[in-house]
């Protein structure tokens, strides 16, 4: 006698790149019942063999062609930044839906041919933001929507932190433009950034600069920028960040809502979940501190990429759930072109001294006064 319930589906999954956040993705598709690991690729043989035995995954294969050959249902995208656009437009033309690590790409006209290809192909593409699952960053946005904070009206966020010579020395493609795409915000503000426009929506205008105070004998790219960003809605927000920073400070990000309540999200030490530092609604304000005694604030990236395995584990259960159900994933790579966009703005205005200008803000409610002759001086 046979049932006629339909058996689950399961997912056959595909890494590309064997550097260090595979690690997360490795360990989030593997939590999940309806997901199979069938292979890995990079092409370095000898570290593609060593993942795939020390995971116990059945092919190691050093091109793209292999891996999709496999029969993949999902490709995982873990190389280089620059490196993502070949990886998703072959996992496109192939069929297979594609979960990459941020940033989307380097260049936006190569993250529009990704966002393009997959549309085109009928796949979904999601890219890593896995700061959205923190818990505290979903209250911060339920309190938008709900009213609690209202409309977000003001945001500063602070992305202060360390980075030592061996960070950028340990893989070559780190610190340059051609390989790296940029510095602290490619690599590291991005995802601030990203929060940013998710909290307070699209931008209309950046203002930045970008310099390298630290590690200019070994990076090219910047350690270091300041933004004001302005956002169609007539919100405002400003941005500093650096990996010229040490002891690391981490990260801070506090909004205010249309309503006058403010909420804060901190980071400390890097990689850890991120808390509710402020939380200021009503007549009540919570506060823990920013910065506990007895905490290490520098952190090694391998330490920090491990802390932020659970919330791989969701954003990869939300995105195998969304192909399960034929839906989008929470995070899409029209989302991700946005962050990209902002941060590739500070760098175009920081080059020209000019404000990069999207689309136009609302206007104020409030309008500059004239400065007029008044008849009393002020003594």
């Amino acid at each position: 006698m046979t049932s006629s319930a339909t058996a689950p589906r399961t997912f056959r999954v595909g890494i590309a790149g064997c550097g260090a956040i595979s690690r997360n993705h490795l360990e989030a598709f593997r939590a999940l019942n309806n997901v199979q690991i069938v292979g890995v690729c990079d092409v370095d043989a000898d570290r593609a063999r060593a993942t795939a035995e020390a995971w116990g995954i059945p092919n190691a294969v050093t091109s793209m062609e292999e891996l999709l050959n496999l029969g993949l249902d999902i490709v995982s995208v873990c190389t280089p930044h620059p490196t993502h656009e070949e990886v998703v437009l072959k996992a496109a033309a192939a069929g297979v839906n594609v979960l990459c690590e941020k940033p989307i790409a380097t260049k936006l006209e190569s993250a529009e041919r990704m966002v393009e290809a997959c549309e085109n192909a009928g796949v979904q593409l999601g890219v890593l933001f896995q700061r959205r699952f923190w818990p505290a960053s979903q209250k911060i946005r339920a309190a938008i929507d709900d009213g609690t904070l209202g409309k977000a009206i003001l945001a500063q966020c602070s992305v202060m932190l360390h980075r030592a010579p061996d960070y950028y020395n340990r893989d070559a493609w780190r610190g340059t433009w051609e390989s790296d795409g940029g510095g602290v915000l490619m690599s590291q503000a991005v995802h601030q950034i990203d929060l940013l426009q998710w909290y307070l929506g699209d931008v209309a205008e950046v203002y930045g600069k970008v310099n390298t105070y630290r590690h200019a004998d070994y990076i090219e790219v910047e350690d270091s920028a300041k933004a004001v960003i302005t956002f169609t809605s007539g919100a405002m927000a400003t941005l500093e960040a650096s990996t010229a920073v040490s002891p690391n400070l981490g990260i801070q990000l506090r909004i205010t809502g249309e309503t006058g309540a403010s909420a804060s999200l901190t980071e400390f030490p890097e990689g850890s979940d991120g808390r509710l530092d402020l939380w200021a609604v009503g007549e009540q304000i919570v506060v823990e501190p920013v910065h506990p005694e007895g905490v290490e604030p520098n952190v090694d990236l391998s330490v920090i990429n491990g802390q932020l395995i659970p919330f791989h584990k969701l954003q990869v259960q939300d995105f195998v759930q969304a192909l399960e159900n034929g839906t989008e994933p929470a995070i899409t790579g029209k989302d991700a072109l946005k962050s990209l966009r902002i941060l590739l703005a500070v760098y175009e205005s920081s080059r020209t001294g000019q404000p990069v200008r999207f689309a136009p803000a609302q206007p104020s409610h409030a309008a500059i006064p004239e400065l007029r002759g008044r008849e009393k001086v002020a003594r």
